[in-house]
């Protein structure tokens, strides 16, 4: 599904016009890209959260030449999935999954 996916889907539950939704839609993109910009989480309840987390420097090697290569320490973007969720996915996909069990 992409962004232009969701917009049409939310539009046509909310009665929004397709502008109306994208400009919310990324409205929300955005807000979660400055937060985590300046270090800080996003938790929406029943969906998941949005961090950071800091990995460390080491030693990695290019895999094209071999050679060894310093990487710096850095940050990522990391989305933790709540149980809420993870445990919808799981039901509904075990019921339309062929040869699933329950």
């Amino acid at each position: 599904m992409t962004k232009a996916d969701i917009v049409d889907h939310i539009a046509s539950g909310t009665g929004l016009t397709k502008v109306e939704t994208e400009a919310v839609v990324d409205g929300f993109i955005q807000t979660v890209i400055e937060a985590l910009k300046e270090g800080k989480n996003i938790e929406i309840r029943g969906f998941g959260s949005f961090k950071t987390k800091k990995r460390k420097g080491r030693i990695a090697r290019n895999p094209r030449t071999g050679a060894q290569v310093q990487v710096d320490e850095h940050f990522v973007p990391f989305f933790k999935v709540s149980k809420e969720l993870k445990g919808l996915v799981n039901e509904n996909l075990k019921k339309i999954q062929p040869g699933s069990t329950m």
